[in-house]
């Protein structure tokens, strides 16, 4: 009876491979425990055909570029119907990678690649996004549209050139007038392919990683070292696996992964050392996000670590497309963060955000351990009119079996009168000094906090059962 057991256990929990499509495809099924329900993730096999760069053309060295030879190699490798693309060892100049379907790029241990700072360089043009809109904008340093089973992998390195950025950073007047052209087209259904970004000074920087209406995607093993704009974008996807990564960007607007109207997700021992947010939910803003209709949910994050980061789990402020059936447990933040777990929204938004867990994870220094806010407009309050009002729905949000060494306060919700904020349980949580407030709600009723310890002006608190009704 035992041995049945445990054969049972060992297959509701260990990967599956299973057996070949109809186009000869293997995958490995990754079943993740969630507290809803989740559909196994599949990671693609990869033929073992191996298409060294060197053998299309690339030189190591940092000065030759290599753009033509690596997208020589993912050519051959798609060609013959996927395997792998190596890097080897040693140093390589390059300009933007697109990828093809069944293509594995593989950094060995000792390669890295060099992505140049010249914005020149990653023209023409290509479909991707600027802060929750759909636009034509420079080409992301690594990109795939539309691709099934693509994957980077390996103990190599991905080194972007910040100089050449640098300058883009700040927001100028061109770039702002840029940025409400953008919020004009979308607020009026401009098809996507006469949005052009990437003209005259608009400077809207490219993401490090964007793919874009891909499917079965593998992030796996190597490290990053800056990132001109977001470091890794899942936009529009379905089914992908980022694990055993190590992610460093502290220039501007440097989020560590940003999953956008994405489903079924799986971030594992992963490490991210932010200038922006570092687990990042998001599913679009306003209309064009309405236009596409299309949530993020079905995620699942564990066992990562956070040094710095503005949060350990962000979602938002591009959500209008909806979040749901989010998963965050056994992570850390090991270093100061804003706020451990916390959404953000505002009354143009619209869309959704519900059943969100965070559960067994540990933190240092925060401004807020949690925080809901639904007025969350940045420099577009003033800069943008609203041409429709929408207010979020936020409700069962869990934060149970959660830590942190010092805060300045427990908690603050900030609902909409609207449509209040409902439902939110915050459970067995350990707090060692609490510095300004212990919590604050207004527009939210069924805030429940249970089993929260805390001290406060030097007196050690325990809380039981609190609920606030407004």
């Amino acid at each position: 009876m035992m041995k049945k057991l445990l054969m049972l256990l060992a297959a509701i929990l260990l990967p599956a491979t299973l057996p070949a499509n109809g186009n000869g495809e293997k995958y490995i099924t990754h079943n993740v425990s969630a507290p809803f329900d989740m559909q196994p993730i599949k990671e693609y096999v990869f033929p073992e055909k191996q298409f060294p760069i060197t053998k299309y053309g690339a030189k190591p060295g940092g000065e030759f570029v290599n753009t033509k030879a690596i997208a020589k190699a993912i050519k051959a490798c798609n060609k013959s119907g996927g395997g792998v693309v190596v890097v080897p060892k040693g140093e390589w100049f390059t300009g933007p990678i697109h990828f093809m379907s069944n293509v594995n790029l593989l950094l060995e241990e000792g390669a890295t690649l060099v992505f140049s700072d010249n914005h020149l360089d990653y023209l023409p043009a290509v479909q991707t996004s600027w802060e929750g809109l759909e636009c034509f904008n420079y080409s992301p340093l690594i990109y795939a549209f539309g691709c099934d089973n693509i994957a980077i992998t390996g103990k190599g390195k991905l080194q972007p050139k910040i100089k050449g950025w640098t300058p883009w950073f700040k927001r100028p007047k061109e770039h702002l007038e840029a940025s409400k052209q953008l919020y004009e087209w979308a607020a009026h259904d401009t098809p996507v392919e006469e949005r052009q970004m990437a003209v005259g000074n608009n400077n809207m920087r490219p993401h490090l990683i964007h793919f874009n209406r891909c499917r079965n995607i593998l992030l796996d093993g190597f490290h990053i070292n800056g990132s001109p704009f977001w470091t890794i974008h899942l936009f529009l996807c379905d089914g992908g696996i980022a694990r055993n990564l190590n992610v460093y960007a502290h220039n501007h607007n440097n989020d560590g992964i940003d999953l956008e109207m994405t489903s079924n997700v799986l971030i594992e021992d992963c490490k991210f050392d932010q200038g922006d947010d570092a687990i990042v939910i998001k599913s679009g803003r306003n209309r064009d996000a309405w236009r596409i209709g299309k949530p993020t949910e079905n995620v699942v994050v564990r066992n990562c670590t956070v040094v710095k980061g503005h949060c350990l789990l962000g979602i938002g402020s591009e959500m209008s497309g909806g979040v749901r059936n989010i998963l965050m447990e056994n992570c850390v933040a090991t270093d100061s963060v804003f706020r451990m777990m916390y959404m953000k929204t505002n009354h143009r938004r619209g869309g959704f955000i519900d059943h969100i867990y965070m559960r067994n994870c540990k933190g240092t220094c925060a401004g807020r351990m949690f925080e809901i806010d639904t007025d969350v407009l940045y420099q577009w309050k003033d800069l943008v009119p609203t041409y429709e009002t929408r207010i979020t729905s936020i409700h069962d949000i869990y934060m149970e079996d959660c830590e942190i060494d010092r805060t300045d306060a427990i908690y603050e919700v900030k609902g909409d009168a609207r449509n209040p904020v409902h439902d939110i349980f915050l459970k067995n949580l350990k707090i060692g000094t609490v510095h300004k407030f212990i919590s604050k709600s207004s527009n939210a009723f069924n805030v429940v906090s249970d089993n929260v310890s805390y001290s406060y002006n030097g007196q050690n608190h325990l809380t039981t059962s609190s609920k606030r009704m407004r």
